[in-house]
């Protein structure tokens, strides 16, 4: 049986961590808010530019739709700069290094595949990898903007222009609910033309003021950088969702282990109660004889 003095100290440990992690929900809740609204109100837009893109690509005449194969790759990690969110990170992480071991094994043996990381969590895991570590950018989730998306955006497609890399890909959290995040690996260069199933459904004829070439170089450029902004977006409001459920869950743990340990003090108390009083009895019944 714990004495009373441990008992207490523990209670009073768990419910100072109980405090924080209600208040840490709290907080992830409030900013989800504002985050969620951001990414909703992106998407359909996003969604729409990037299929008048995919529709227009086949026409040509622009570098990001030139297919070059696949050997140098580079592979774009969104995680966050801190932690206590459940397995938000862990799963970019995973899949990453799935990537690495499976489609993209022959590039990874070669070290014709880099990792740009965007948050600390990634950069923590994969800086230690000189052969994998392309570097990292962890201050854009300090001021997130279209402004500073574009222009990291604008930095990965001169790696593509330069030929630095043929493929690039972007893994990221795809924000469902609060709950739910979905792990989402995307080619975000060359530009993919829609197969001509797909094709099929969604073509549109188009009238091209002043020209299909001219369009196709501004539209893709743009569209590129919507869609990197998104990805941040989705990830940012994932990052608040993730952390508000672990932080939930965390709250709730502690109320249970708070349950537990007040019955445990009680228990000690009351033995302590009867001990005492069971020696007073004795004591008595010494003195009577």
């Amino acid at each position: 049986m714990p004495n009373l003095k441990e008992v207490r100290i523990r209670i009073q440990s768990v419910s100072s961590t109980q405090q924080i992690t209600k208040a840490m929900k709290m907080v992830s809740a409030a900013k989800l808010k504002r985050a969620q609204d951001g990414v909703t109100r992106l998407r359909p837009y996003a969604a729409k530019l990037k299929g008048i893109m995919e529709n227009m690509s086949g026409a040509g005449g622009s570098i990001y739709t030139r297919i070059r194969g696949e050997e140098k790759v580079l592979l774009v990690l969104i995680t966050s700069n801190r932690g206590l969110c459940g397995a938000f990170n862990s799963n970019i992480i995973r899949t990453a290094n799935r990537l690495l071991a499976k489609e993209f094994a022959k590039q990874n043996r070669e070290k014709n595949v880099k990792v740009l990381c965007i948050g600390r969590k990634a950069s923590e895991f994969f800086s230690k990898n000189k052969n994998l570590y392309e570097g990292h950018h962890n201050d854009i989730f300090g001021n997130l903007s279209y402004e500073s998306a574009a222009v990291l955006a604008e930095s990965i497609m001169k790696d593509f222009r330069e030929e630095k890399f043929d493929k690039i890909c972007i893994v990221y959290n795809q924000f469902k609910n609060a709950a739910v995040q979905i792990i989402t690996t995307e080619q975000f260069l060359p530009v993919i033309p829609p197969s001509s199933k797909e094709k099929k459904k969604q073509s549109i004829d188009y009238i091209f003021e002043p020209g299909q070439e001219e369009i196709v170089t501004e539209l893709i450029p743009r569209s590129l950088k919507i869609q990197l902004y998104k990805a941040l977006l989705d990830s940012h409001a994932s990052e608040h969702g993730a952390r508000m459920t672990a932080m939930n869950m965390a709250t709730e743990n502690a109320q249970e282990m708070l349950k537990q340990l007040r019955l445990s003090y009680n228990k000690a108390r009351q033995a302590a109660i009867t001990k005492e009083i069971l020696e007073i009895v004795s004591g008595a019944e010494a003195l009577k004889g």
